[in-house]
């Protein structure tokens, strides 16, 4: 298998890796905590769109959600590259930059997306509310600046010099 060598092509593989961590998190999550099945999960996902009408529409809202939730999370793939492009420590130091990152990403997530959207809010347990905001750190704001590394890394010196 030949190596990816498009810097955009690592950038959405970001996206991918950190919305399958937040969505196979969020499906386990509420599986253990109150039996909820993954479709309701994705279902409420779509709600955003659709309000209380994407918890009858069975596997097409569920995918619809899981659409959603894949666009999201490559949007924040892509912001943070996009930045990245123009502040080099954002991806000489993904380690640092990649957590607050997505601290920030859980925050207008959760104070300023979904409060504007047609779903209900989040569910506010304490025990899901703090390792939300820990996955969002270390498993959807570090991988965002992983891949835009790479991503940077791969476009070699025009792109990593920008």
């Amino acid at each position: 298998m030949e190596p990816m060598k498009k810097p955009w092509s690592y950038v959405f593989l970001g996206g991918l890796v950190a919305g399958t961590f937040d969505i196979t998190y969020a499906c386990i999550f509420w599986f253990l905590k109150r039996g909820v099945a993954p479709t309701r999960v994705l279902q409420s996902v779509a709600s955003g769109l659709l309000d209380g009408a994407s918890f009858t529409g069975g596997a097409r809202t569920a995918l619809l959600g899981l659409a959603l939730h894949y666009f999201i999370a490559t949007s924040m793939a892509v912001t943070y590259y996009l930045f990245a492009r123009r502040w080099s420590e954002l991806w000489q130091q993904p380690w640092v930059y990649g957590p607050p990152y997505g601290v920030l990403l859980y925050g207008i997530m959760n104070y300023i997306v979904v409060p504007l959207s047609a779903a209900n809010p989040g569910s506010r347990d304490l025990v899901w509310v703090a390792l939300s905001i820990a996955l969002h750190a270390f498993l959807i704001g570090t991988p965002c600046a992983l891949f835009a590394r790479r991503a940077m890394l791969a476009g070699g010196p025009a792109t990593s010099n920008v």
